[in-house]
This record gives structure tokens, sequence and C-alpha cells, in this order.
């Protein structure tokens, strides 16, 4: 007869000695990966906490590269169908904290004290409003000087400098007031606001100048004539400079142009386009393309007549112009050896002092 037997083990037939048969351990997993989730979410808290704070700094990086036929409209004229005339901008931003730090170690961007930037004083939304003024002026005198440069005769007479705001803690603040018109000084006449600009180029701090203000009347009668005197102060951006204290626009000016010519930025400021709006213009009116085919980038301002002034943020442009791909990039007299410093061998850089200079680089490009 057969018997079933069955054979004994103080072990179980699985697992450790000591545990029940068959059953598995609980598996212990790494700690590594819930500690590395907490520094990761400390450091997420961290950055959303210092990330709004700003330090009393602005960062300058390379801007958008715009085609100036995309914004200027000749009645009667067009764009060259080969060739390209960019003008350069910067982005200039308030800096947090992290901004800040990344601008040190990136070698495109530079950083501004805010004062150099937005004086003290001045707000935001002031600054804005000059920048749009400087623009304005800028987009008349390129037409005015383009025309001029093709034998026409327009007429461009200014009214006065536009007293937009004063300075906080400026000689100018509670002398002059918002909607003031500037029509002279020291007995010279003011027509637009760079006039004033070039008046007091001669004058040293504390100075006193003798300004003489057309003041509207609130209730819409004949404006006040007034005679004022201010010591000049420290300018915000350069303290061995003087200033009046004073953010400027034009006044509306008599313009009698024979060719109909729009130019819409937008919301871009500053005076810097000046050169290339004139360049586009010569170009929309001849035959022959100005630039002759290639990419040409470039920055500064231009005034009546015909001069090309130095602007800000040079290197910056350059950068920018690289990237574009451009051919050549003019720039002011007064930017050229730190635009040589940016461009290295990557882009060659054109020294403009008038924009006769400009037409001269660009008739050897034929």
């Amino acid at each position: 007869m057969d018997h079933d037997t069955t054979l004994t083990d103080d072990r179980p037939a699985d697992g450790p000695p000591g545990d029940p048969a068959g059953v598995t351990p609980p598996r212990k997993y790494p700690k590594w990966p819930f500690v590395l989730a907490g520094v990761l979410l400390l450091i997420g808290i961290a950055i959303a906490a210092v990330w709004p704070i700003s330090v009393p700094y602005y960062t300058l990086s390379p801007g958008p590269v715009y085609d100036t036929s995309d914004f200027i409209t000749v009645v009667d004229g067009a764009p060259a169908p080969e060739g390209e005339l960019f003008f350069l901008t910067v982005r200039v931003k308030e800096a947090n904290v992290f901004e800040y730090v990344g601008g040190l170690i990136d070698p495109t961007v530079e950083i501004a004290p805010r004062e150099n930037i937005r004086p003290v004083g001045v707000s935001n939304e002031q600054l804005r409003r000059e920048n749009l003024a400087a623009m304005e002026q800028s987009k008349t005198d390129a037409k005015f000087v383009a025309l001029t440069q093709l034998g026409y005769e327009p007429v461009l007479i200014g009214t006065g400098a536009l007293v937009i705001e004063t300075v906080e803690g400026s000689a100018a603040h509670g002398v002059l007031l918002a909607e003031d018109v500037i029509i002279e000084i020291d007995g010279k006449p003011v027509e637009f606001r760079t006039d004033v600009i070039d008046q007091l180029g001669g004058k040293q701090i504390g100075d006193p100048v003798v300004l003489v203000v057309e003041r509207p009347d609130p209730d819409g009668g004949e404006a006040e004539m007034l005679e004022l005197e201010i010591v000049l102060g420290p300018h915000v951006d350069d303290p061995e400079l003087p200033m009046i204290g004073v953010l400027l626009g034009n006044n509306d000016p008599i313009i009698e142009f024979p060719v109909d010519i729009e130019i819409d930025t937008q919301n871009i400021g500053g005076p810097s386009a000046g050169m290339m709006f004139t360049l586009q213009i010569m170009d929309q009116l001849t035959d022959d393309p100005v630039t002759h085919g290639f990419r040409i980038a470039g920055t500064g301002t231009i005034r009546r007549d015909g001069t090309v002034g130095a602007i800000g943020g040079v290197q910056q442009k350059v950068f920018a112009a690289i990237d574009a791909g451009a051919r050549a990039v003019l720039v002011p007299a007064g930017n050229f050896d730190d635009a040589v410093l940016a461009a290295g061998d990557d882009i060659e850089v054109v020294r403009v002092e008038t924009i006769d200079d400009s037409l001269a680089f660009l008739a050897t490009l034929s």
C-alpha cells in the first residue's frame, strides 16, 4: 500500500528562515528621488519669490531688425525690387535679479544704471511719450532731408519746443508747466526740441538761462507770454553737463512737402532710425536701388542739415545686424569705435558723419 509522505523542515519552502512560506518582504525604494523633488520644489519657490524683485538697472539687448520699406509708403514711389535697408533697435528692459545676473554673463547684453535710461523723477509713461516725440521729429526730418537731397524744395518751420513734463527735483520743476511752449532761449529762437539741446551745448552747470515761453490759457483764451529765468543743474545722465530738467516734444510745425510720404512706426520710439528712413525714402523715389541689391543695416539720428548723430546701444545693434546677415552696418561717427569692437570680423562697419557719407559708401557697392 502506498502512503503519502510529508517532509518536514524548520524552514519554509520559500523565503528566508523564520518568514511564513511564500511571503515576499516589502521592497525598499531609494530616497534620493524624494530628496531631489524636495530640493527642486524649494528652488522653484525661491525663484518665484525673487523673480518680481527688480534691481536699479536696465538691460540692453539686441532688438528686432526691421526692413524700412515695411514702414514707409511714398506716393508715386516704390521700394527697389532688390536689396534691403534695415533699421536696428535695442530691447530695453528694467531688470530683475536673474536678468541682471544673466546680463553680466551674456556678452551681447549691456547693463545700465536705471537713471541712465529713466532719470529720477521721470515715470515710464513720461519717458515713453518723449521717445515717441523724438521719433515723430526723426520721421519729419528724414522726409525733409531726403526730399532736399533729391532736389525738391520742402518747407519745414518749427513753432517751438513743447514741454511734456518737468523732471522732479530739477531747476524747471515748478517753474515750467506741461504744455508750455519754449520759443526762445537767451534771445535765440527755438523752432524744434533739438534747438533746446543745441543752445545748451556751450553752457555750464550754474549758468542762468532766460526762456521765453508761451503758456496756454486753460480756458481756451489767448496764450500768455512769459519770460522765465532758470539756473542750470547737473544732467542726470552726465553730472558734468547742464540740464534744464524737461521732457520735450515739438509744438505743431508748419510742413509743406511736395511729395506725400507716410511713415508708420506704430509704438516704436526714439530718434535713431532717422538716417535709414532717409535712405529708404530716397530709394523709393529714384530709379536705381540705393543698396545696389545688398542688405544694408544702419542706425543714427538725422538732422535737417543732413548731419547723422550718435545713438545709444550701438553694440547691441551691431550684434543684431550680424544676425540679420547684413552686408554692412552704417553707424554715426560718434559710435564708430564701440561698433568696431562689437563687429570684430563679422561685418563691415561704415563711419558716417552726414547722409552724404552713407550715399558715398553705397555708391561703391555698384
